[in-house]
């Protein structure tokens, strides 16, 4: 399954409004729920906390992916979110980061998962696409960028 099957208009929030972490972790929760990818936001929200805890999901090149393992969902669910001044989110190079990808899976589903990430990965190598990505400026140009 590639991220282009999981992003659609309505998991994308263009622009974030939240200036911290984990007010950037719950704006971006809370497109899913309002999509109804989750089933218990609040389950949710403290494996999401609880996985950031162990280390900060926020890459470099202006990227972060917070995710976690949860029950509440029932496969694979991913959001978007573009903050163009950047957040502070203790990421690897000390830069903010502007390009949010929030993933939740089940517990039993790593490959999904891992494939996902694998994706993320390689778009963190393509400067062109990510300051694309940055620039845009409603759900359905991220959709578009991601579907190139």
């Amino acid at each position: 399954m590639s991220l282009s099957d999981l992003i659609q208009k309505n998991v994308v929030k263009v622009p974030i409004r939240s200036k911290s972490k984990s007010d950037v972790i719950a704006e971006l929760l809370d497109v899913l729920v309002e999509a109804g990818k989750v089933e218990d936001r609040e389950v949710a929200y403290n494996a999401l906390l609880e996985r950031e805890s162990l280390g900060s999901t926020g890459l470099e090149s202006g990227i972060a992916v917070p995710h976690a393992k949860t029950d509440a969902v029932s496969r694979l669910t991913v959001a978007i979110g573009i903050a163009p001044d950047g957040v502070d989110f203790q990421s690897v190079d000390g830069e903010p980061s502007r390009l949010f990808f929030l993933m939740l899976a089940p517990p039993d589903q790593s490959g999904p998962h891992i494939e996902a990430l694998a994706e993320i990965a390689r778009l963190a190598r393509a400067p062109a696409f990510l300051k694309s990505l940055a620039r845009a400026e409603s759900p359905d140009e991220v959709v578009e960028l991601i579907n190139e």
